[in-house]
């Protein structure tokens, strides 16, 4: 089995809306409760684990029923607001790098409720989906859901920008495709912050630099939200449209990252990259702004998805390989080369533009970890 999730704009009318914003609350009102509650006890407790596990907090039902209100909601959508704290409560525990499960806020977080698909409650005709407790709702459904894909969950979100989403989670039969892997059609590809990427052929991606094209733009709106009185009318309406510019530039990015991912998948029958943890790379290094605006994790993921369903495959490298400073001809590794260095020579004779030898050096190496 394995699972896919399909994206469409929701058009609710005003009775839905009001519903919709109850459920919003509702689902953050449950979880920052059930949060505040256990970080009490893990206060109280934290140095005995016996006593922490003897003390069990309260589940969402037992909160409905000191708060009648939540009983208007859809008990699914408190369900999986339970679920989610659960699973931040884990991770923590399991790596307590990641730090202590956060409030949610009314202010800045984003507005999201997840509901699951029990007894064909939910399901699309005519236009239309229909959700729990609130019924049907127009929907601007762009592609077609294979009937044989089964509705698993929904998440309905409001964006900054104003607009509803519903992210529809699938489940369907999947059998990859058997087929040999051509390595005469294998590509590198090494990261590049100016061009996105280069490839094992000498091809450089050139990615529009969507946010940096923007940013001006941006800048000048930023600056007239920051002059208004928070909280005015004026303030909502310019922190929307704020907020609409950041959309865009968001949709542009990943509009041109399914395409290039699209055009590599069905051209190469493998595809090489770097396991570069970006996160670190953008707080580390002079480069975040860049990192972010580039998306190439996005990017990853693009492919990794877009290759499986053709039986194809994509192959990460160790990230502490040093793909710049090898020799791609005689196997050198070069110290001097270091960031700034775009040409070198190897003692070989060989001489390298920098990112192209990477990218040979990252797909040789990726067809050896096939191998």
């Amino acid at each position: 089995m394995a699972n896919k999730a399909y994206e469409f704009r929701l058009e609710p009318d005003k009775e839905q809306r009001e519903y919709f914003a109850k459920c919003f609350g509702s689902v953050r009102f449950i979880y920052n409760q059930m949060l505040a509650e256990r970080k009490s006890l893990y206060e109280q407790y934290k140095d005995d684990k016996d006593a922490l596990k003897a003390h069990p907090a309260k589940t969402y039902s037992m909160w409905k029923k000191e708060y009648d209100w939540l009983y208007e909601i859809d008990n699914l959508a408190l369900a999986n607001a339970q679920l989610q704290l659960q699973t931040a409560y884990k991770n923590f525990f399991r790596d307590p790098k990641v730090g202590f499960p956060r409030f949610r806020s009314k202010k800045s977080g984003k507005n999201t409720y997840t509901t699951n698909n029990q007894g064909d409650n939910i399901r699309i005709e005519n236009g239309k989906i229909k959700l729990p407790k609130i019924g049907w709702v127009r929907i601007k459904q762009h592609r077609q859901i294979p009937e044989e894909a089964k509705i698993k969950s929904c998440t309905i979100s409001l964006s900054p920008s104003g607009k509803y989403s519903v992210s529809i989670l699938t489940e369907y039969d999947f059998v990859a495709p058997e087929r040999a892997l051509d390595t005469d059609k294998a590509l590198g590809l090494d990261y590049s912050s100016p061009h996105f990427y280069v490839d094992s052929q000498g091809a450089v991606a050139d990615m529009p630099h969507f946010y940096r094209e923007a940013e001006a733009n941006l800048a000048r709106e930023q600056r007239k939200l920051s002059r208004m009185v928070r909280g005015s009318n004026n303030y909502r309406k310019q922190k929307r449209r704020v907020a609409v510019m950041h959309e865009r530039v968001a949709n542009a990015r990943k509009d041109w990252l399914h395409k290039r991912s699209r055009e590599l998948a069905d051209r190469w029958d493998i595809i090489c990259v770097e396991d570069i943890n970006f996160r670190g790379m953008a707080s580390s290094l002079n480069l975040g702004k860049s990192t972010h605006d580039n998306g190439f994790g996005m990017f990853r993921t693009f492919l990794q998805y877009k290759l499986s369903e053709q039986g194809k495959a994509l192959v990460k490298i160790d990230k502490w390989f040093p793909s710049s400073k090898t020799c791609h001809v005689c196997g050198t590794v070069n110290p001097d080369v270091v960031l700034g260095v775009d040409e070198w020579t190897c003692g070989c004779g060989a001489h390298h533009l920098r990112d192209v030898n990477a990218a040979i050096n990252i797909r040789n190496v990726g067809l050896a970890q096939i191998a």
